[in-house]
């Protein structure tokens, strides 16, 4: 048989075992809970880069969540969730607006933000590129340039000198496939270009870990992946298996798969709140990661439900349910031997997802469109989290709403 077969074959395995309920055992009390956010997504008041440009096509991005200047509020709101980490970007397009300039403000806010995680406790997950370059980047050629891969270490240099000592979880690249189908729907990666454009992301994934570990020793690095099994080669197989002797843990993204239903077809849309889910897939994602890497420890960066404008999903799943679902197969994962080690919500509010608003992930929802003032709403998995953080889990005898 074919490793793809084999690896098939593996995965329903897996995914039937994940569906008999089983007893789990609490987290423990080093376990990373974390919240998740990007820069583009929430910080409004957002300088010249492929994604300001390509907002022009959709809806208005107006000032997201204005993230930029409330973060000591949302931080606040983060610390009172009882979770211990946080993971946002440092944005290219604020720290170098030009080739060779760095904005001294852009890092002083940064500056701001890092004191702020340290007063609250809150340990940094820094993004260093979550689909975002600057205009000049794109100007130049972004993903078809070579020279993007220089000018991208050339801004890893600069952060990592800045924040070394900080305790950060860094990861170089979020989501490498859904960044290059971003750009070529947008027509800034053709189709003829897409190998050289694997090969450009995989040596700024090398570069990155090889200047953080430089300059910032014992930080652990990873750039997360999405999970999905078939077709595997359309998501981020090709990258994982090229960096994985350049990784210090397995930084891995569930939402969905194709695999186990076809309602993920909608995801294609933008229509992320009409795609239904399969918990237990993720157990099967995290077998499937640690089968193929079992020396790291893994970390689920990346897991969360949208909903159509902050309304109830038709089928009455909630997000409370959902939440409690997904942590239940964290729990049965280390049971079963992987050395899970954090879990992060995406995300802390709602945000710009990546063309709109009606999408809504956010544990505090936030209506961009019509409310001036911006003011964070707790969904019911605000309760449920905190509840999960201070007992370690879901209980022993949890048994899934999704099965």
């Amino acid at each position: 048989m074919t490793g793809a077969v084999v690896r098939s074959c593996l995965v329903a395995a897996c995914l039937s075992a994940a569906c008999t309920p089983a007893r789990v055992s609490r987290l423990p009390t080093n376990f990373h809970w974390g919240v998740a956010t990007s820069g583009f997504q929430s910080e409004g008041s957002f300088p010249d880069s492929n994604w300001s440009r390509y907002a022009e096509r959709h809806e208005p991005y107006r000032q997201s969540v204005d993230f930029y200047h409330r973060f000591r509020d949302d931080l606040e709101l983060a610390e009172g969730l009882g979770v211990n980490t946080f993971r946002f970007s440092i944005e290219w397009a604020r720290v170098m607006p030009k080739r060779g300039v760095v904005d001294e403000a852009a890092l002083a806010h940064y500056d701001e933000l890092f004191a702020e995680l340290e007063r609250r406790h809150l340990t940094p997950m820094v993004t260093l590129l979550h689909f975002v370059v600057p205009g000049w980047v794109a100007d130049e050629g972004g993903l078809e340039h070579d020279g993007i891969v220089e000018a991208y270490a050339d801004f890893v240099k600069v952060v990592a000198q800045r924040y070394r000592g900080r305790h950060a979880w860094w990861v170089p690249l979020n989501e490498a496939s859904v960044f290059l189908n971003f750009e070529r729907r947008h027509g800034a990666c053709r189709d003829e270009q897409v190998e050289r454009a694997k090969d450009r992301l995989v040596a700024m994934h090398v570069k990155a870990y090889e200047l953080l570990h430089a300059l910032d020793p014992g930080a652990p690095v990873a750039s997360n992946v999405v999970w999905e099994p078939f077709p595997a080669s359309a998501f981020d197989d090709w990258l994982f298996e090229r960096i994985r002797g350049h990784l210090d843990f397995l930084a891995v993204d569930y939402y969905y798969s194709l695999a186990f239903d076809l309602s993920v077809a909608h995801a294609g849309r933008g229509q992320y709140w009409k795609v239904k889910f399969t918990p237990a897939a993720l157990l099967t994602a995290l077998h499937d990661y640690h089968r193929r890497a079992p020396t790291l420890p893994v970390y689920v960066v990346e897991n969360g439900m949208a909903t159509d404008d902050g309304r109830a999903r038709p089928e009455g799943y909630s997000r409370s349910q959902h939440l409690m679902d997904h942590v239940y197969f964290v729990q049965r994962a280390r049971d079963e031997g992987i050395d899970v080690v954090g879990f992060n919500v995406w995300s802390l509010t709602d945000n710009y997802e990546w063309g709109d608003y009606r999408n809504r992930f956010g544990l505090y929802t936030v209506d961009v469109a019509t409310d001036p003032s911006l003011t964070r709403k707790a969904t019911d998995a605000v309760p449920t989290l905190r509840r999960l953080v201070k007992e370690g889990g879901v209980p022993h005898d949890y048994v899934p709403v999704r099965r």
